[in-house]
């Protein structure tokens, strides 16, 4: 294999890294009201310039291909029945070579049909992609990155009102399509008069694309599917269009909880300095393989699968239904899978009720784990010989998922926003005592605390520095699209990005996320609490599906809706009627949510961790309610990325939330 610049990369955890001093601060850069800036000390520091850096997108495509050695790329599992619905044990792969002459197809075609002005005449060359995982997802947004276009990436959740908004504001004049959007956007059409064609990325009947075609024609929208592109582009083949580190690579539309989405301006640059940085400390290898389930449309998805791409290894997507999520596991066996603290919570809780099953069984599983966990604190070791044998039998997933953000104190997690490429700071291999925290920067990242007054959190605060979190580095996003007030109000003259957490650094210099600076709201006593940090607190409970904490200025306790999990539900409620409940029988389940001794005993286990987290009186759940309704899209609770809609979910819950503070001040507060 021909040498290259890249090959050091992955580079391996360095033996000689002080785990008691994760941090080293920068001379001279202390100052009033914030801590010094930080570096992570296991690496030197490097920046965009270094001489061994992915500067740009292409470059990482490039050193997959070339450690790939023709071998498999994407693969997805297909469907083998439509009635029932029935997915095959398997996948089918596309090789490196392969999915490399599509590209190349497809970005010939769009640079082809831009120039002519076919497509186009917007401030950038943005095109649009709104679809579930699935390996075309990556091979058009391989082809943008090699053909100078810029991405757009539309959750596949996304609402009517949010998609006409990203539409509109990135001027999307082509948008890749799975063919149940394509009737959704057809529909939006005359809303949006800058899309000008629709590309489905699935196989369509000569009847539907004849329909279809037929549609948009009335809405001046071309119909095509991609092997009809594909055609063109091979017809129209030019090479790739070289890349610069300051091009920009894709807008990224966070689904804001409140107000419209944001479209984060990403460089290639920012994007491949994400991948350089993940990159270190990080085992892969071309023949290992990572499963694609969080949404493409999240930048941390997209950043760990180029972390994938870079080493020549394979990507397996999953059948998109999280419900299946166990079954993807099971037939890929991917040796990483890159997730949020929802997946990882219920994932864990999952697990551990294992450790309820009756007699040797649930004895064994309680015992296995709690040594893994010594061993884990001891020494920072995950394999047990016996256990894993016994046990854990095909080897533990849980170890190798990376989160974006922190969850369960039993799990080591990096932590980043889409303004930051998701790449900041990430937990130390084998660290035995960083359970909580999220570790120290990576080799190309800053950080520093700043003080939040108003809820008296300071960088002189004992024994460790609190503050709101701030990061600079390459991978920092450049603005906000079409939006100064906004950048000016997250991105500061120094280039420091002012992420809304607040954190401490630990005794061994580690950050650790305690609260949130935004959603925070002041009770009636005058009392500052973040809404958002105690939900995390009491979503932890296996009890708790989903829940939303609301509070209300003129009272002086918060209340909450709550989505049992409905196994655990069926357990309480068995203990409390002493009559076994099926977690089935929802109609019973929902009767007994009802039921104000259930309600009570509910709140009652959701006291207990909230006491232990340390929770405050004011901070803790007085009243509850219950209900089996989830908080979805649908409702317009949830966005896109499963986040709480504050605003929406207080009004779509106000007539039971109304209720609970009508009931007057609990006996005890």
């Amino acid at each position: 294999m021909a040498a290259s610049r890249f090959a050091h990369l992955p580079v391996p955890q360095n033996p000689a890294a002080d785990y008691k001093k994760q941090c080293i601060e920068v001379p001279g850069t202390k100052r009033p009201g914030q801590t010094a800036h930080y570096r992570g000390s296991a690496y030197p520091y490097v920046t965009i310039d270094a001489p061994d850096a992915f500067t740009n997108l292409l470059q990482i495509f490039d050193e997959g291909l070339r450690r790939s050695k023709g071998g498999r790329f994407l693969g997805q599992r297909p469907i083998i029945s439509k009635q029932p619905l029935k997915y095959a044990d398997y996948h089918v792969w596309q090789s490196w070579p392969e999915v490399d002459v599509r590209r190349r197809a497809v970005g010939s075609a769009l640079h082809k049909l831009f120039e002519t002005g076919t497509l186009g005449g917007g401030d950038l060359p943005t095109v649009g992609i709104w679809s579930k995982n699935c390996p075309n997802w990556q091979v058009i947004d391989l082809a943008l990155q090699a053909y100078g276009k810029v991405g757009v990436s539309l959750y596949d959740t996304l609402g009517k009102d949010s998609a006409e908004f990203i539409v509109n504001h990135a001027e999307l004049t082509v948008i890749f399509a799975t063919p149940e959007h394509i009737s959704s956007l057809l529909k939006l059409a005359p809303l949006t008069p800058v899309l000008k064609m629709i590309v489905s990325m699935e196989p369509l009947s000569p009847d539907t694309k004849s329909a279809l075609s037929a549609w948009g024609e009335t809405v001046n929208v071309q119909i095509k599917d991609i092997a009809e592109l594909e055609e063109f582009g091979r017809a129209n083949l030019i090479e790739v269009i070289p890349a610069v580190a300051d091009q920009i690579a894709t807008i990224c539309y966070t689904s804001g909880t409140t107000g419209q989405p944001k479209g984060v301006v990403i460089t290639h640059g920012s994007m491949a300095q994400a991948v350089y940085g993940y990159l270190h400390q990080f085992e892969m290898t071309n023949d290992m393989s990572m499963m694609s389930f969080l949404p493409l449309a999240h930048i941390y998805e997209r950043v760990m699968e180029l972390v994938s791409v870079a080493v020549g290894g394979q990507i397996g997507y999953t059948t998109g239904d999280p419900l299946l999520l166990l079954d993807d596991l099971k037939v890929l066996q991917p040796h990483f899978m890159p997730s949020v603290p929802r997946v990882l919570n219920r994932l864990y809780q999952s697990a551990m009720s294992a450790g309820a099953a009756p007699g040797i069984k649930g004895a064994l599983f309680r015992k296995a784990v709690a040594t893994k966990l010594h061993n884990m604190r001891a020494n920072g070791q995950f394999t047990h010989a016996l256990y894993d044998r016994l046990v854990f039998k095909k080897g533990e997933l849980l170890p190798k998922i990376q989160s974006s953000r922190p969850v369960t104190d039993e799990l080591r997690f990096s932590y980043g926003m889409t303004e930051n490429c998701g790449s900041f700071v990430r937990a130390w291999t084998d660290d035995p005592t960083s359970s909580g925290t999220v570790g120290s920067p990576l080799p190309n990242a800053e950080l520093k605390l700043v003080d939040v007054p108003e809820m008296g959190y300071s960088a002189e605060d004992k024994p460790f520095p609190r503050g709101e979190i701030c990061m600079r580095g390459a991978q920092r996003f450049t603005c906000y699209y079409k939006d100064p007030k906004k950048t000016a109000e997250t991105i500061d003259e120094e280039g420091w990005l002012h992420t809304g957490d607040v954190g401490l650094l630990d005794d061994c210099l580690r950050l650790k996320i305690v609260d949130r600076v935004k959603n925070i709201m002041k009770l009636a006593q005058g009392e500052y609490v973040a809404l958002e940090n105690i939900e995390n607190i009491y979503s932890g409970h296996p009890l708790v599906a989903q829940l939303y904490v609301h509070g209300d200025s003129l009272q002086s306790y918060l209340i909450a809706v709550v989505v049992p999990d409905p196994v655990q539900l069926a357990a309480l409620v068995s203990r409390i009627r002493s009559k076994a409940v099926s977690p089935t029988d929802l109609a019973t389940l929902a009767e007994a949510a009802k039921d104000p001794q259930v309600v009570a005993a509910v709140l009652a286990e959701l006291t207990k961790p909230a006491k232990k987290r340390g929770l405050k009186g004011f901070e803790q759940l007085r009243r509850i309610h219950l209900t089996l309704e989830p908080l979805t899209t649908e409702n317009g609770c949830l966005t896109p990325t499963l986040k709480i809609r504050r605003k929406e979910t207080y009004e779509y819950f106000k007539a039971p939330l109304d209720g609970l503070y009508a009931l007057g001040e609990p006996s005890k507060l």
